[in-house]
C-alpha cells in the first residue's frame, strides 16, 4: 500500500478502509478508445486470510457489461485465478483489471452475453457497454487520483447520491435505460 501511496497507477484511485485492511476499493478510469471510456468504475478486492498465499476476490461495484464481469460484479481473470503468485501486490492486480477493459477475454466469459456480443457483433457489445457506462459509470466530476483513506464501515456511497442532474439528463438516461430493459 506504501508503493500505492507514493506511485499511484495512472487512472486509479485507491481508497483504504483504515479499520478494516482487508477491504481495498479503487476508482478506475475507462481507458481511452474503449466501450469505458469516461466512466468511472469502482472496484472492490477482498482480501482472505490466506492473502498472499491465495489471490484476493475482485468485484465491480459499478455496474458494467462486460464478458469477464458476472452480474454480481464478480471479475474473472487469470491473475486472480490459476497466474496468482503471492508476490504480486494489489498494484498490479489493479492494473490488471484496467487491462482488462481495454482487451476482454470471451473465453474465459461469466457473463456469455457479452463474451457472445464481444466475439459475433463487436458494435452491438461496444454499443452495449457504452450504454451501461454512460448510466452506470458517467461521473460529473473524476475524482483526483491518487491514494485517500476512508474510516466508513460499508462499500463507498453511490457516485450519484446528492448530485443534482438537470432535467434534460435525466430524461435522457430514462430513455437510455429503457433501451437497455430491451436489450
Amino acid at each position: 500500500m506504501h508503493d500505492l501511496a507514493h506511485d499511484p497507477p495512472e487512472g486509479i484511485k485507491v481508497t483504504l478502509n483504515e479499520q478494516d485492511v482487508t477491504d481495498i476499493q479503487a476508482c478506475i478510469e475507462g481507458p481511452a478508445d474503449t466501450p469505458y471510456a469516461g466512466g468511472v468504475f469502482r472496484v472492490k478486492l477482498s482480501l482472505g486470510k490466506d492473502f498472499p498465499q491465495a489471490p484476493p476476490k475482485a468485484f465491480f461495484l459499478t455496474k458494467i457489461f462486460h464478458p469477464n464481469v458476472a452480474i454480481n460484479g464478480e471479475i474473472c481473470v487469470n491473475t486472480l485465478k490459476r497466474d496468482w503468485k503471492p508476490d504480486l501486490g494489489i498494484k498490479h492486480i489493479l492494473l490488471t483489471v484496467k487491462c482488462l477493459l481495454i482487451v476482454p477475454n470471451a473465453e474465459s466469459a461469466l457473463n456469455e452475453e457479452a463474451g457472445k456480443l464481444l466475439l459475433e457483433h463487436y458494435e452491438d457489445y461496444s454499443q452495449r457497454a457504452k450504454m451501461m457506462t454512460e448510466i452506470h459509470a458517467l461521473s460529473t466530476k473524476v475524482p483526483k487520483m491518487g491514494l485517500e483513506t476512508s474510516t466508513s464501515d460499508g462499500p463507498l456511497a453511490k457516485k450519484h447520491a446528492g448530485l443534482k442532474v438537470p432535467a434534460d439528463k435525466k430524461k435522457i438516461l430514462k430513455d437510455k435505460k429503457r433501451t437497455l430493459k430491451r436489450l
